[in-house]
């Protein structure tokens, strides 16, 4: 066996042989998926045509006389719902994807982050709550039935802790999403799955199995293998900003 400095020696002229048989374009490409912004200052380019209700501000805060509403500044950067909103969906189409976001919410309000549009991460306002279950913020939406009257059918998934901030502050939603796999005649192989969540930089949610679509949607749309980012706008006032998508593939 040779010496460690020999070895060493050996290890590196393998290193420098490799990296000159190897195109510089190559060695100097970048990664194959990078951060993309979907909130560009000023437009809607990314998403899709419908923004009913959503409009383009510089920050909100909360109302003294009126919690739960905003106060709007003037500028670029934060979409803004007063809760009469189109759902945003974005205008590409994903598989598996990382995404980060900031969102804040006024006092009592309820939104949502939806993978492929199908697969919810609830926002709402449940900072002081003690028992947590998937309608809490940062949960895995219920299962639900819209007859006789909107109602869940399960729990969903809680968070692992309760990382809500107040209502009226800004809050950070990190999510590593995994979707379904089909097989060539179209059977799913294997389910998504929420394998990375974080709010407010406290692991919420691991390698979380997602059987079906959340929500009413379960029985409504079919599970398919690629779909877009959603943000719900139609369920109470909501802002985000610094909304930020990276494909895996």
């Amino acid at each position: 066996m040779p010496s460690g400095r020999a070895s060493l020696g050996i290890r590196w002229l393998i290193a420098i042989t490799l990296c000159n048989s190897v195109p510089t374009s190559l060695l100097l490409a970048e990664p194959p998926t990078t951060w993309t912004s979907l909130s560009r200052p000023s437009s809607f380019a990314a998403w899709r045509g419908d923004h009913h209700g959503w409009r383009i501000i510089g920050d909100v805060s909360l109302k003294s006389d009126s919690p739960k509403q905003f106060d709007e500044r003037q500028g670029r950067g934060v979409f803004v719902s007063k809760g009469d909103a189109s759902n945003l969906e974005s205008r590409e189409d994903y598989q598996d994807i990382d995404v980060q976001l900031e969102f804040t919410i006024p006092k009592q309000s309820n939104s949502g982050v939806k993978l492929m549009g199908r697969y919810e991460i609830q926002i709402l306002d449940t900072h002081e709550a003690k028992n947590l279950n998937g309608d809490s913020c940062g949960g895995i939406y219920p299962r639900a039935e819209e007859q006789p009257s909107y109602h869940h059918i399960d729990q969903g998934v809680p968070p692992r802790v309760n990382a809500a901030k107040p209502a009226g502050e800004w809050q950070s939603l990190e999510i590593e999403f995994i979707a379904p796999r089909f097989d060539a005649t179209g059977k799913k192989t294997s389910n998504a799955k929420f394998a990375r969540v974080v709010l407010n930089r406290k692991l919420i949610h691991e390698n979380v199995e997602v059987s079906a679509p959340t929500g009413a949607a379960w029985r409504l749309v079919s599970e398919v293998p690629r779909g877009p980012l959603l943000l719900q706008g139609d369920h109470g006032p909501v802002a985000f900003r610094n909304v930020q998508i990276r494909p895996h593939n």
